[in-house]
């Protein structure tokens, strides 16, 4: 076998990169990531003006190709017309981020203990966390299929996927003022994530689709200043993450740098699952 230059591990240059749930607090430093190392990139998000002004200013930084799409990753007809406007404007896909998940503008709902959880509120989340991750994979990973020549599925999960939150963190702390909490459904749809990652490695790896997991402990986002302390406290490194930080793991993961690496979880969380 041929060594590989190894300078050129990490380049992107000529493939497609998807990033759906593009203009968030991880996937936009993504996407102007993965344009710098040589990516086009097809920004995705239920909120389409965004994800539009989002490619503007990668295009603009980076020199790459970059399209801004609106898509509810919920419906299976908008991951449709996604994918096949991806493949008409920039050619083909060779990797994504499955990266969008929900909210409800019901927050208190959403926050809700256990024991007063609406089912409401859980299906409303899982047709995002999980069944708009199937959709995406499964449409992209068609796709891929159909080019034949393989690709890189990242699914982004959540260290509460992995272990159970420690609710002493969460006494007294807001984000962007208001109060916070763990959220079951949260939880239960990123541990979905990473059963799902490892059924697709082994599904797509004959055809040499890798498919793997970002797990990202908490990120720096308005956090409140006592929230922010004891997490830190409870992490070994002794903070919280900067969403820069995030970038490499994506970057290796989307490129040639990994192509021996599927069904598994690149943890990025300041070592919080380490104990």
């Amino acid at each position: 076998m041929e060594e590989a230059d190894l300078s050129s591990l990490f380049d992107l240059t000529g493939k497609v990169a998807v990033v759906t749930g593009g203009p968030g607090i991880i996937g936009t430093r993504v996407c102007h990531g993965l344009a710098a190392f040589g990516a086009d990139v097809a920004i995705v998000d239920i909120d389409g003006d965004a994800a539009i002004a989002l490619a503007k200013d990668v295009a603009a930084k980076s020199g790459r190709r970059a399209i801004g799409i609106a898509c509810d990753i919920a419906k299976p007809d908008h991951v449709t017309g996604m994918v096949e406007r991806v493949v008409g404007d920039l050619g083909g896909i060779d990797g994504l981020l499955n990266n969008a998940a929900h909210k409800p503008t019901d927050y208190a709902a959403y926050l809700a203990p256990f024991e007063e959880y609406r089912i409401d509120i859980w299906r409303d989340v899982m047709a995002t966390n999980i069944d708009g991750v199937f959709l995406v994979a499964q449409a992209v990973g068609k796709q891929m299929l159909k080019q034949g020549r393989g690709g890189s599925i990242i699914q982004t999960a959540s260290t509460y996927g992995l272990v159970g939150p420690d609710p002493k963190i969460y006494e007294g702390s807001e984000y962007l003022g208001i109060p916070i909490n763990s959220s079951p459904v949260y939880a239960a749809s990123k541990a979905a994530v990473v059963g799902f990652t490892k059924y697709l490695a082994t599904h797509w790896g004959p055809q040499g689709i890798r498919v793997n997991t970002l797990v990202p402990g908490g990120v720096e986002s308005g956090q409140n200043e006592e929230f922010k302390a004891k997490y830190g406290a409870r992490t070994p490194l002794g903070r919280m993450a900067n969403r820069d930080e995030l970038v490499g793991a994506v970057v290796y993961m989307m490129s040639d740098a990994s192509t021996y690496m599927t069904g598994q979880m690149m943890v990025v969380d300041g070592g919080w699952t380490a104990w």
